[in-house]
């Protein structure tokens, strides 16, 4: 089976700062693989060549099969493909959720506003956000401004859903909601690379982890194994502050 996603040896530097180093990872369609490690690690950065919103230095990255470099892709259509969600909800406060949701579709990908809003709402709903619709940003809660991220992601029909930190920014009460979310697109079948600190839910809802440290992936095993009874002594001492601090 060819992976959804397929890391080969890819290597980044941001100066003279070796960020990643020469990592490799497969992700198989249909499945979800969270990336764990402490601030600095990498993590975000490997998340973010997939899509080349980061361009690599070297290795090869493929997004089912074809090189994410290949022109037939384009960043438009590469990014079509892989949608991302970040911490940050990154929405236009002077636009409702509405048209937040489908200014890419519209201007990017050339729906028609009809084609476009029709898609919008039943997403929308999907999420519970159908009367929010006319909103603004500021008149949501941040647990709702993530629900619209992710809807907006959603609204090319990505085969691959690429989540960034989504819950950092959110208070505690509201991260469940959001992680809910995030369940119910695993139900469905979506190929997800997700970036957490989250801990509890990576062990829940991944098929895979990987602990990377200073820019390599030191340890990848299903979450049972991994989280207990990983084999690196990094991942152990990683695991045990996560453990003293109330996170596992």
């Amino acid at each position: 089976m060819t992976p959804m996603i397929d890391i080969d040896n890819v290597t980044k530097y941001f100066g003279e700062k070796l960020v990643l180093d020469r990592v490799s990872l497969r992700i198989n369609r249909h499945e979800v693989v969270c990336l764990i490690g402490a601030s600095g690690s990498g993590k975000s950065t490997l998340l973010r060549c997939v899509n080349r919103l980061v361009e690599h230095d070297y290795g090869t990255i493929r997004l089912d099969g074809v090189s994410v470099d290949d022109p037939r892709f384009g960043k438009t259509g590469l990014q079509k493909r892989a949608g991302i969600v970040f911490q940050a909800y990154n929405l236009f406060p002077h636009m409702n959720v509405l048209d937040n949701i489908t200014l890419a579709p519209r201007r990017v990908h050339g729906q028609t506003r009809a084609e476009a809003e029709d898609r919008g709402r039943d997403v929308l709903a999907r999420f519970g956000m159908a009367g929010f619709a006319a909103s603004y940003p500021e008149q949501l809660s941040g647990g709702q401004q993530q629900r619209v991220a992710i809807a907006r992601a959603l609204m090319t029909r990505p085969d691959v859903l690429l989540l960034d930190e989504i819950t950092a920014a959110l208070d505690p009460e509201l991260v469940g909601e959001v992680l809910g979310i995030i369940r119910g697109l695993k139900d469905d079948g979506m190929t997800m690379m997700i970036v957490t600190h989250e801990m509890g839910f990576a062990r829940e809802c991944a098929d895979r982890v990987a602990f990377l440290d200073g820019g390599v992936i030191l340890e990848e095993d299903i979450p049972d194994r991994l989280f207990g009874s990983p084999q690196q002594a990094r991942t152990q001492a990683f695991l045990q502050r996560i453990i003293a601090a109330g996170r596992l």
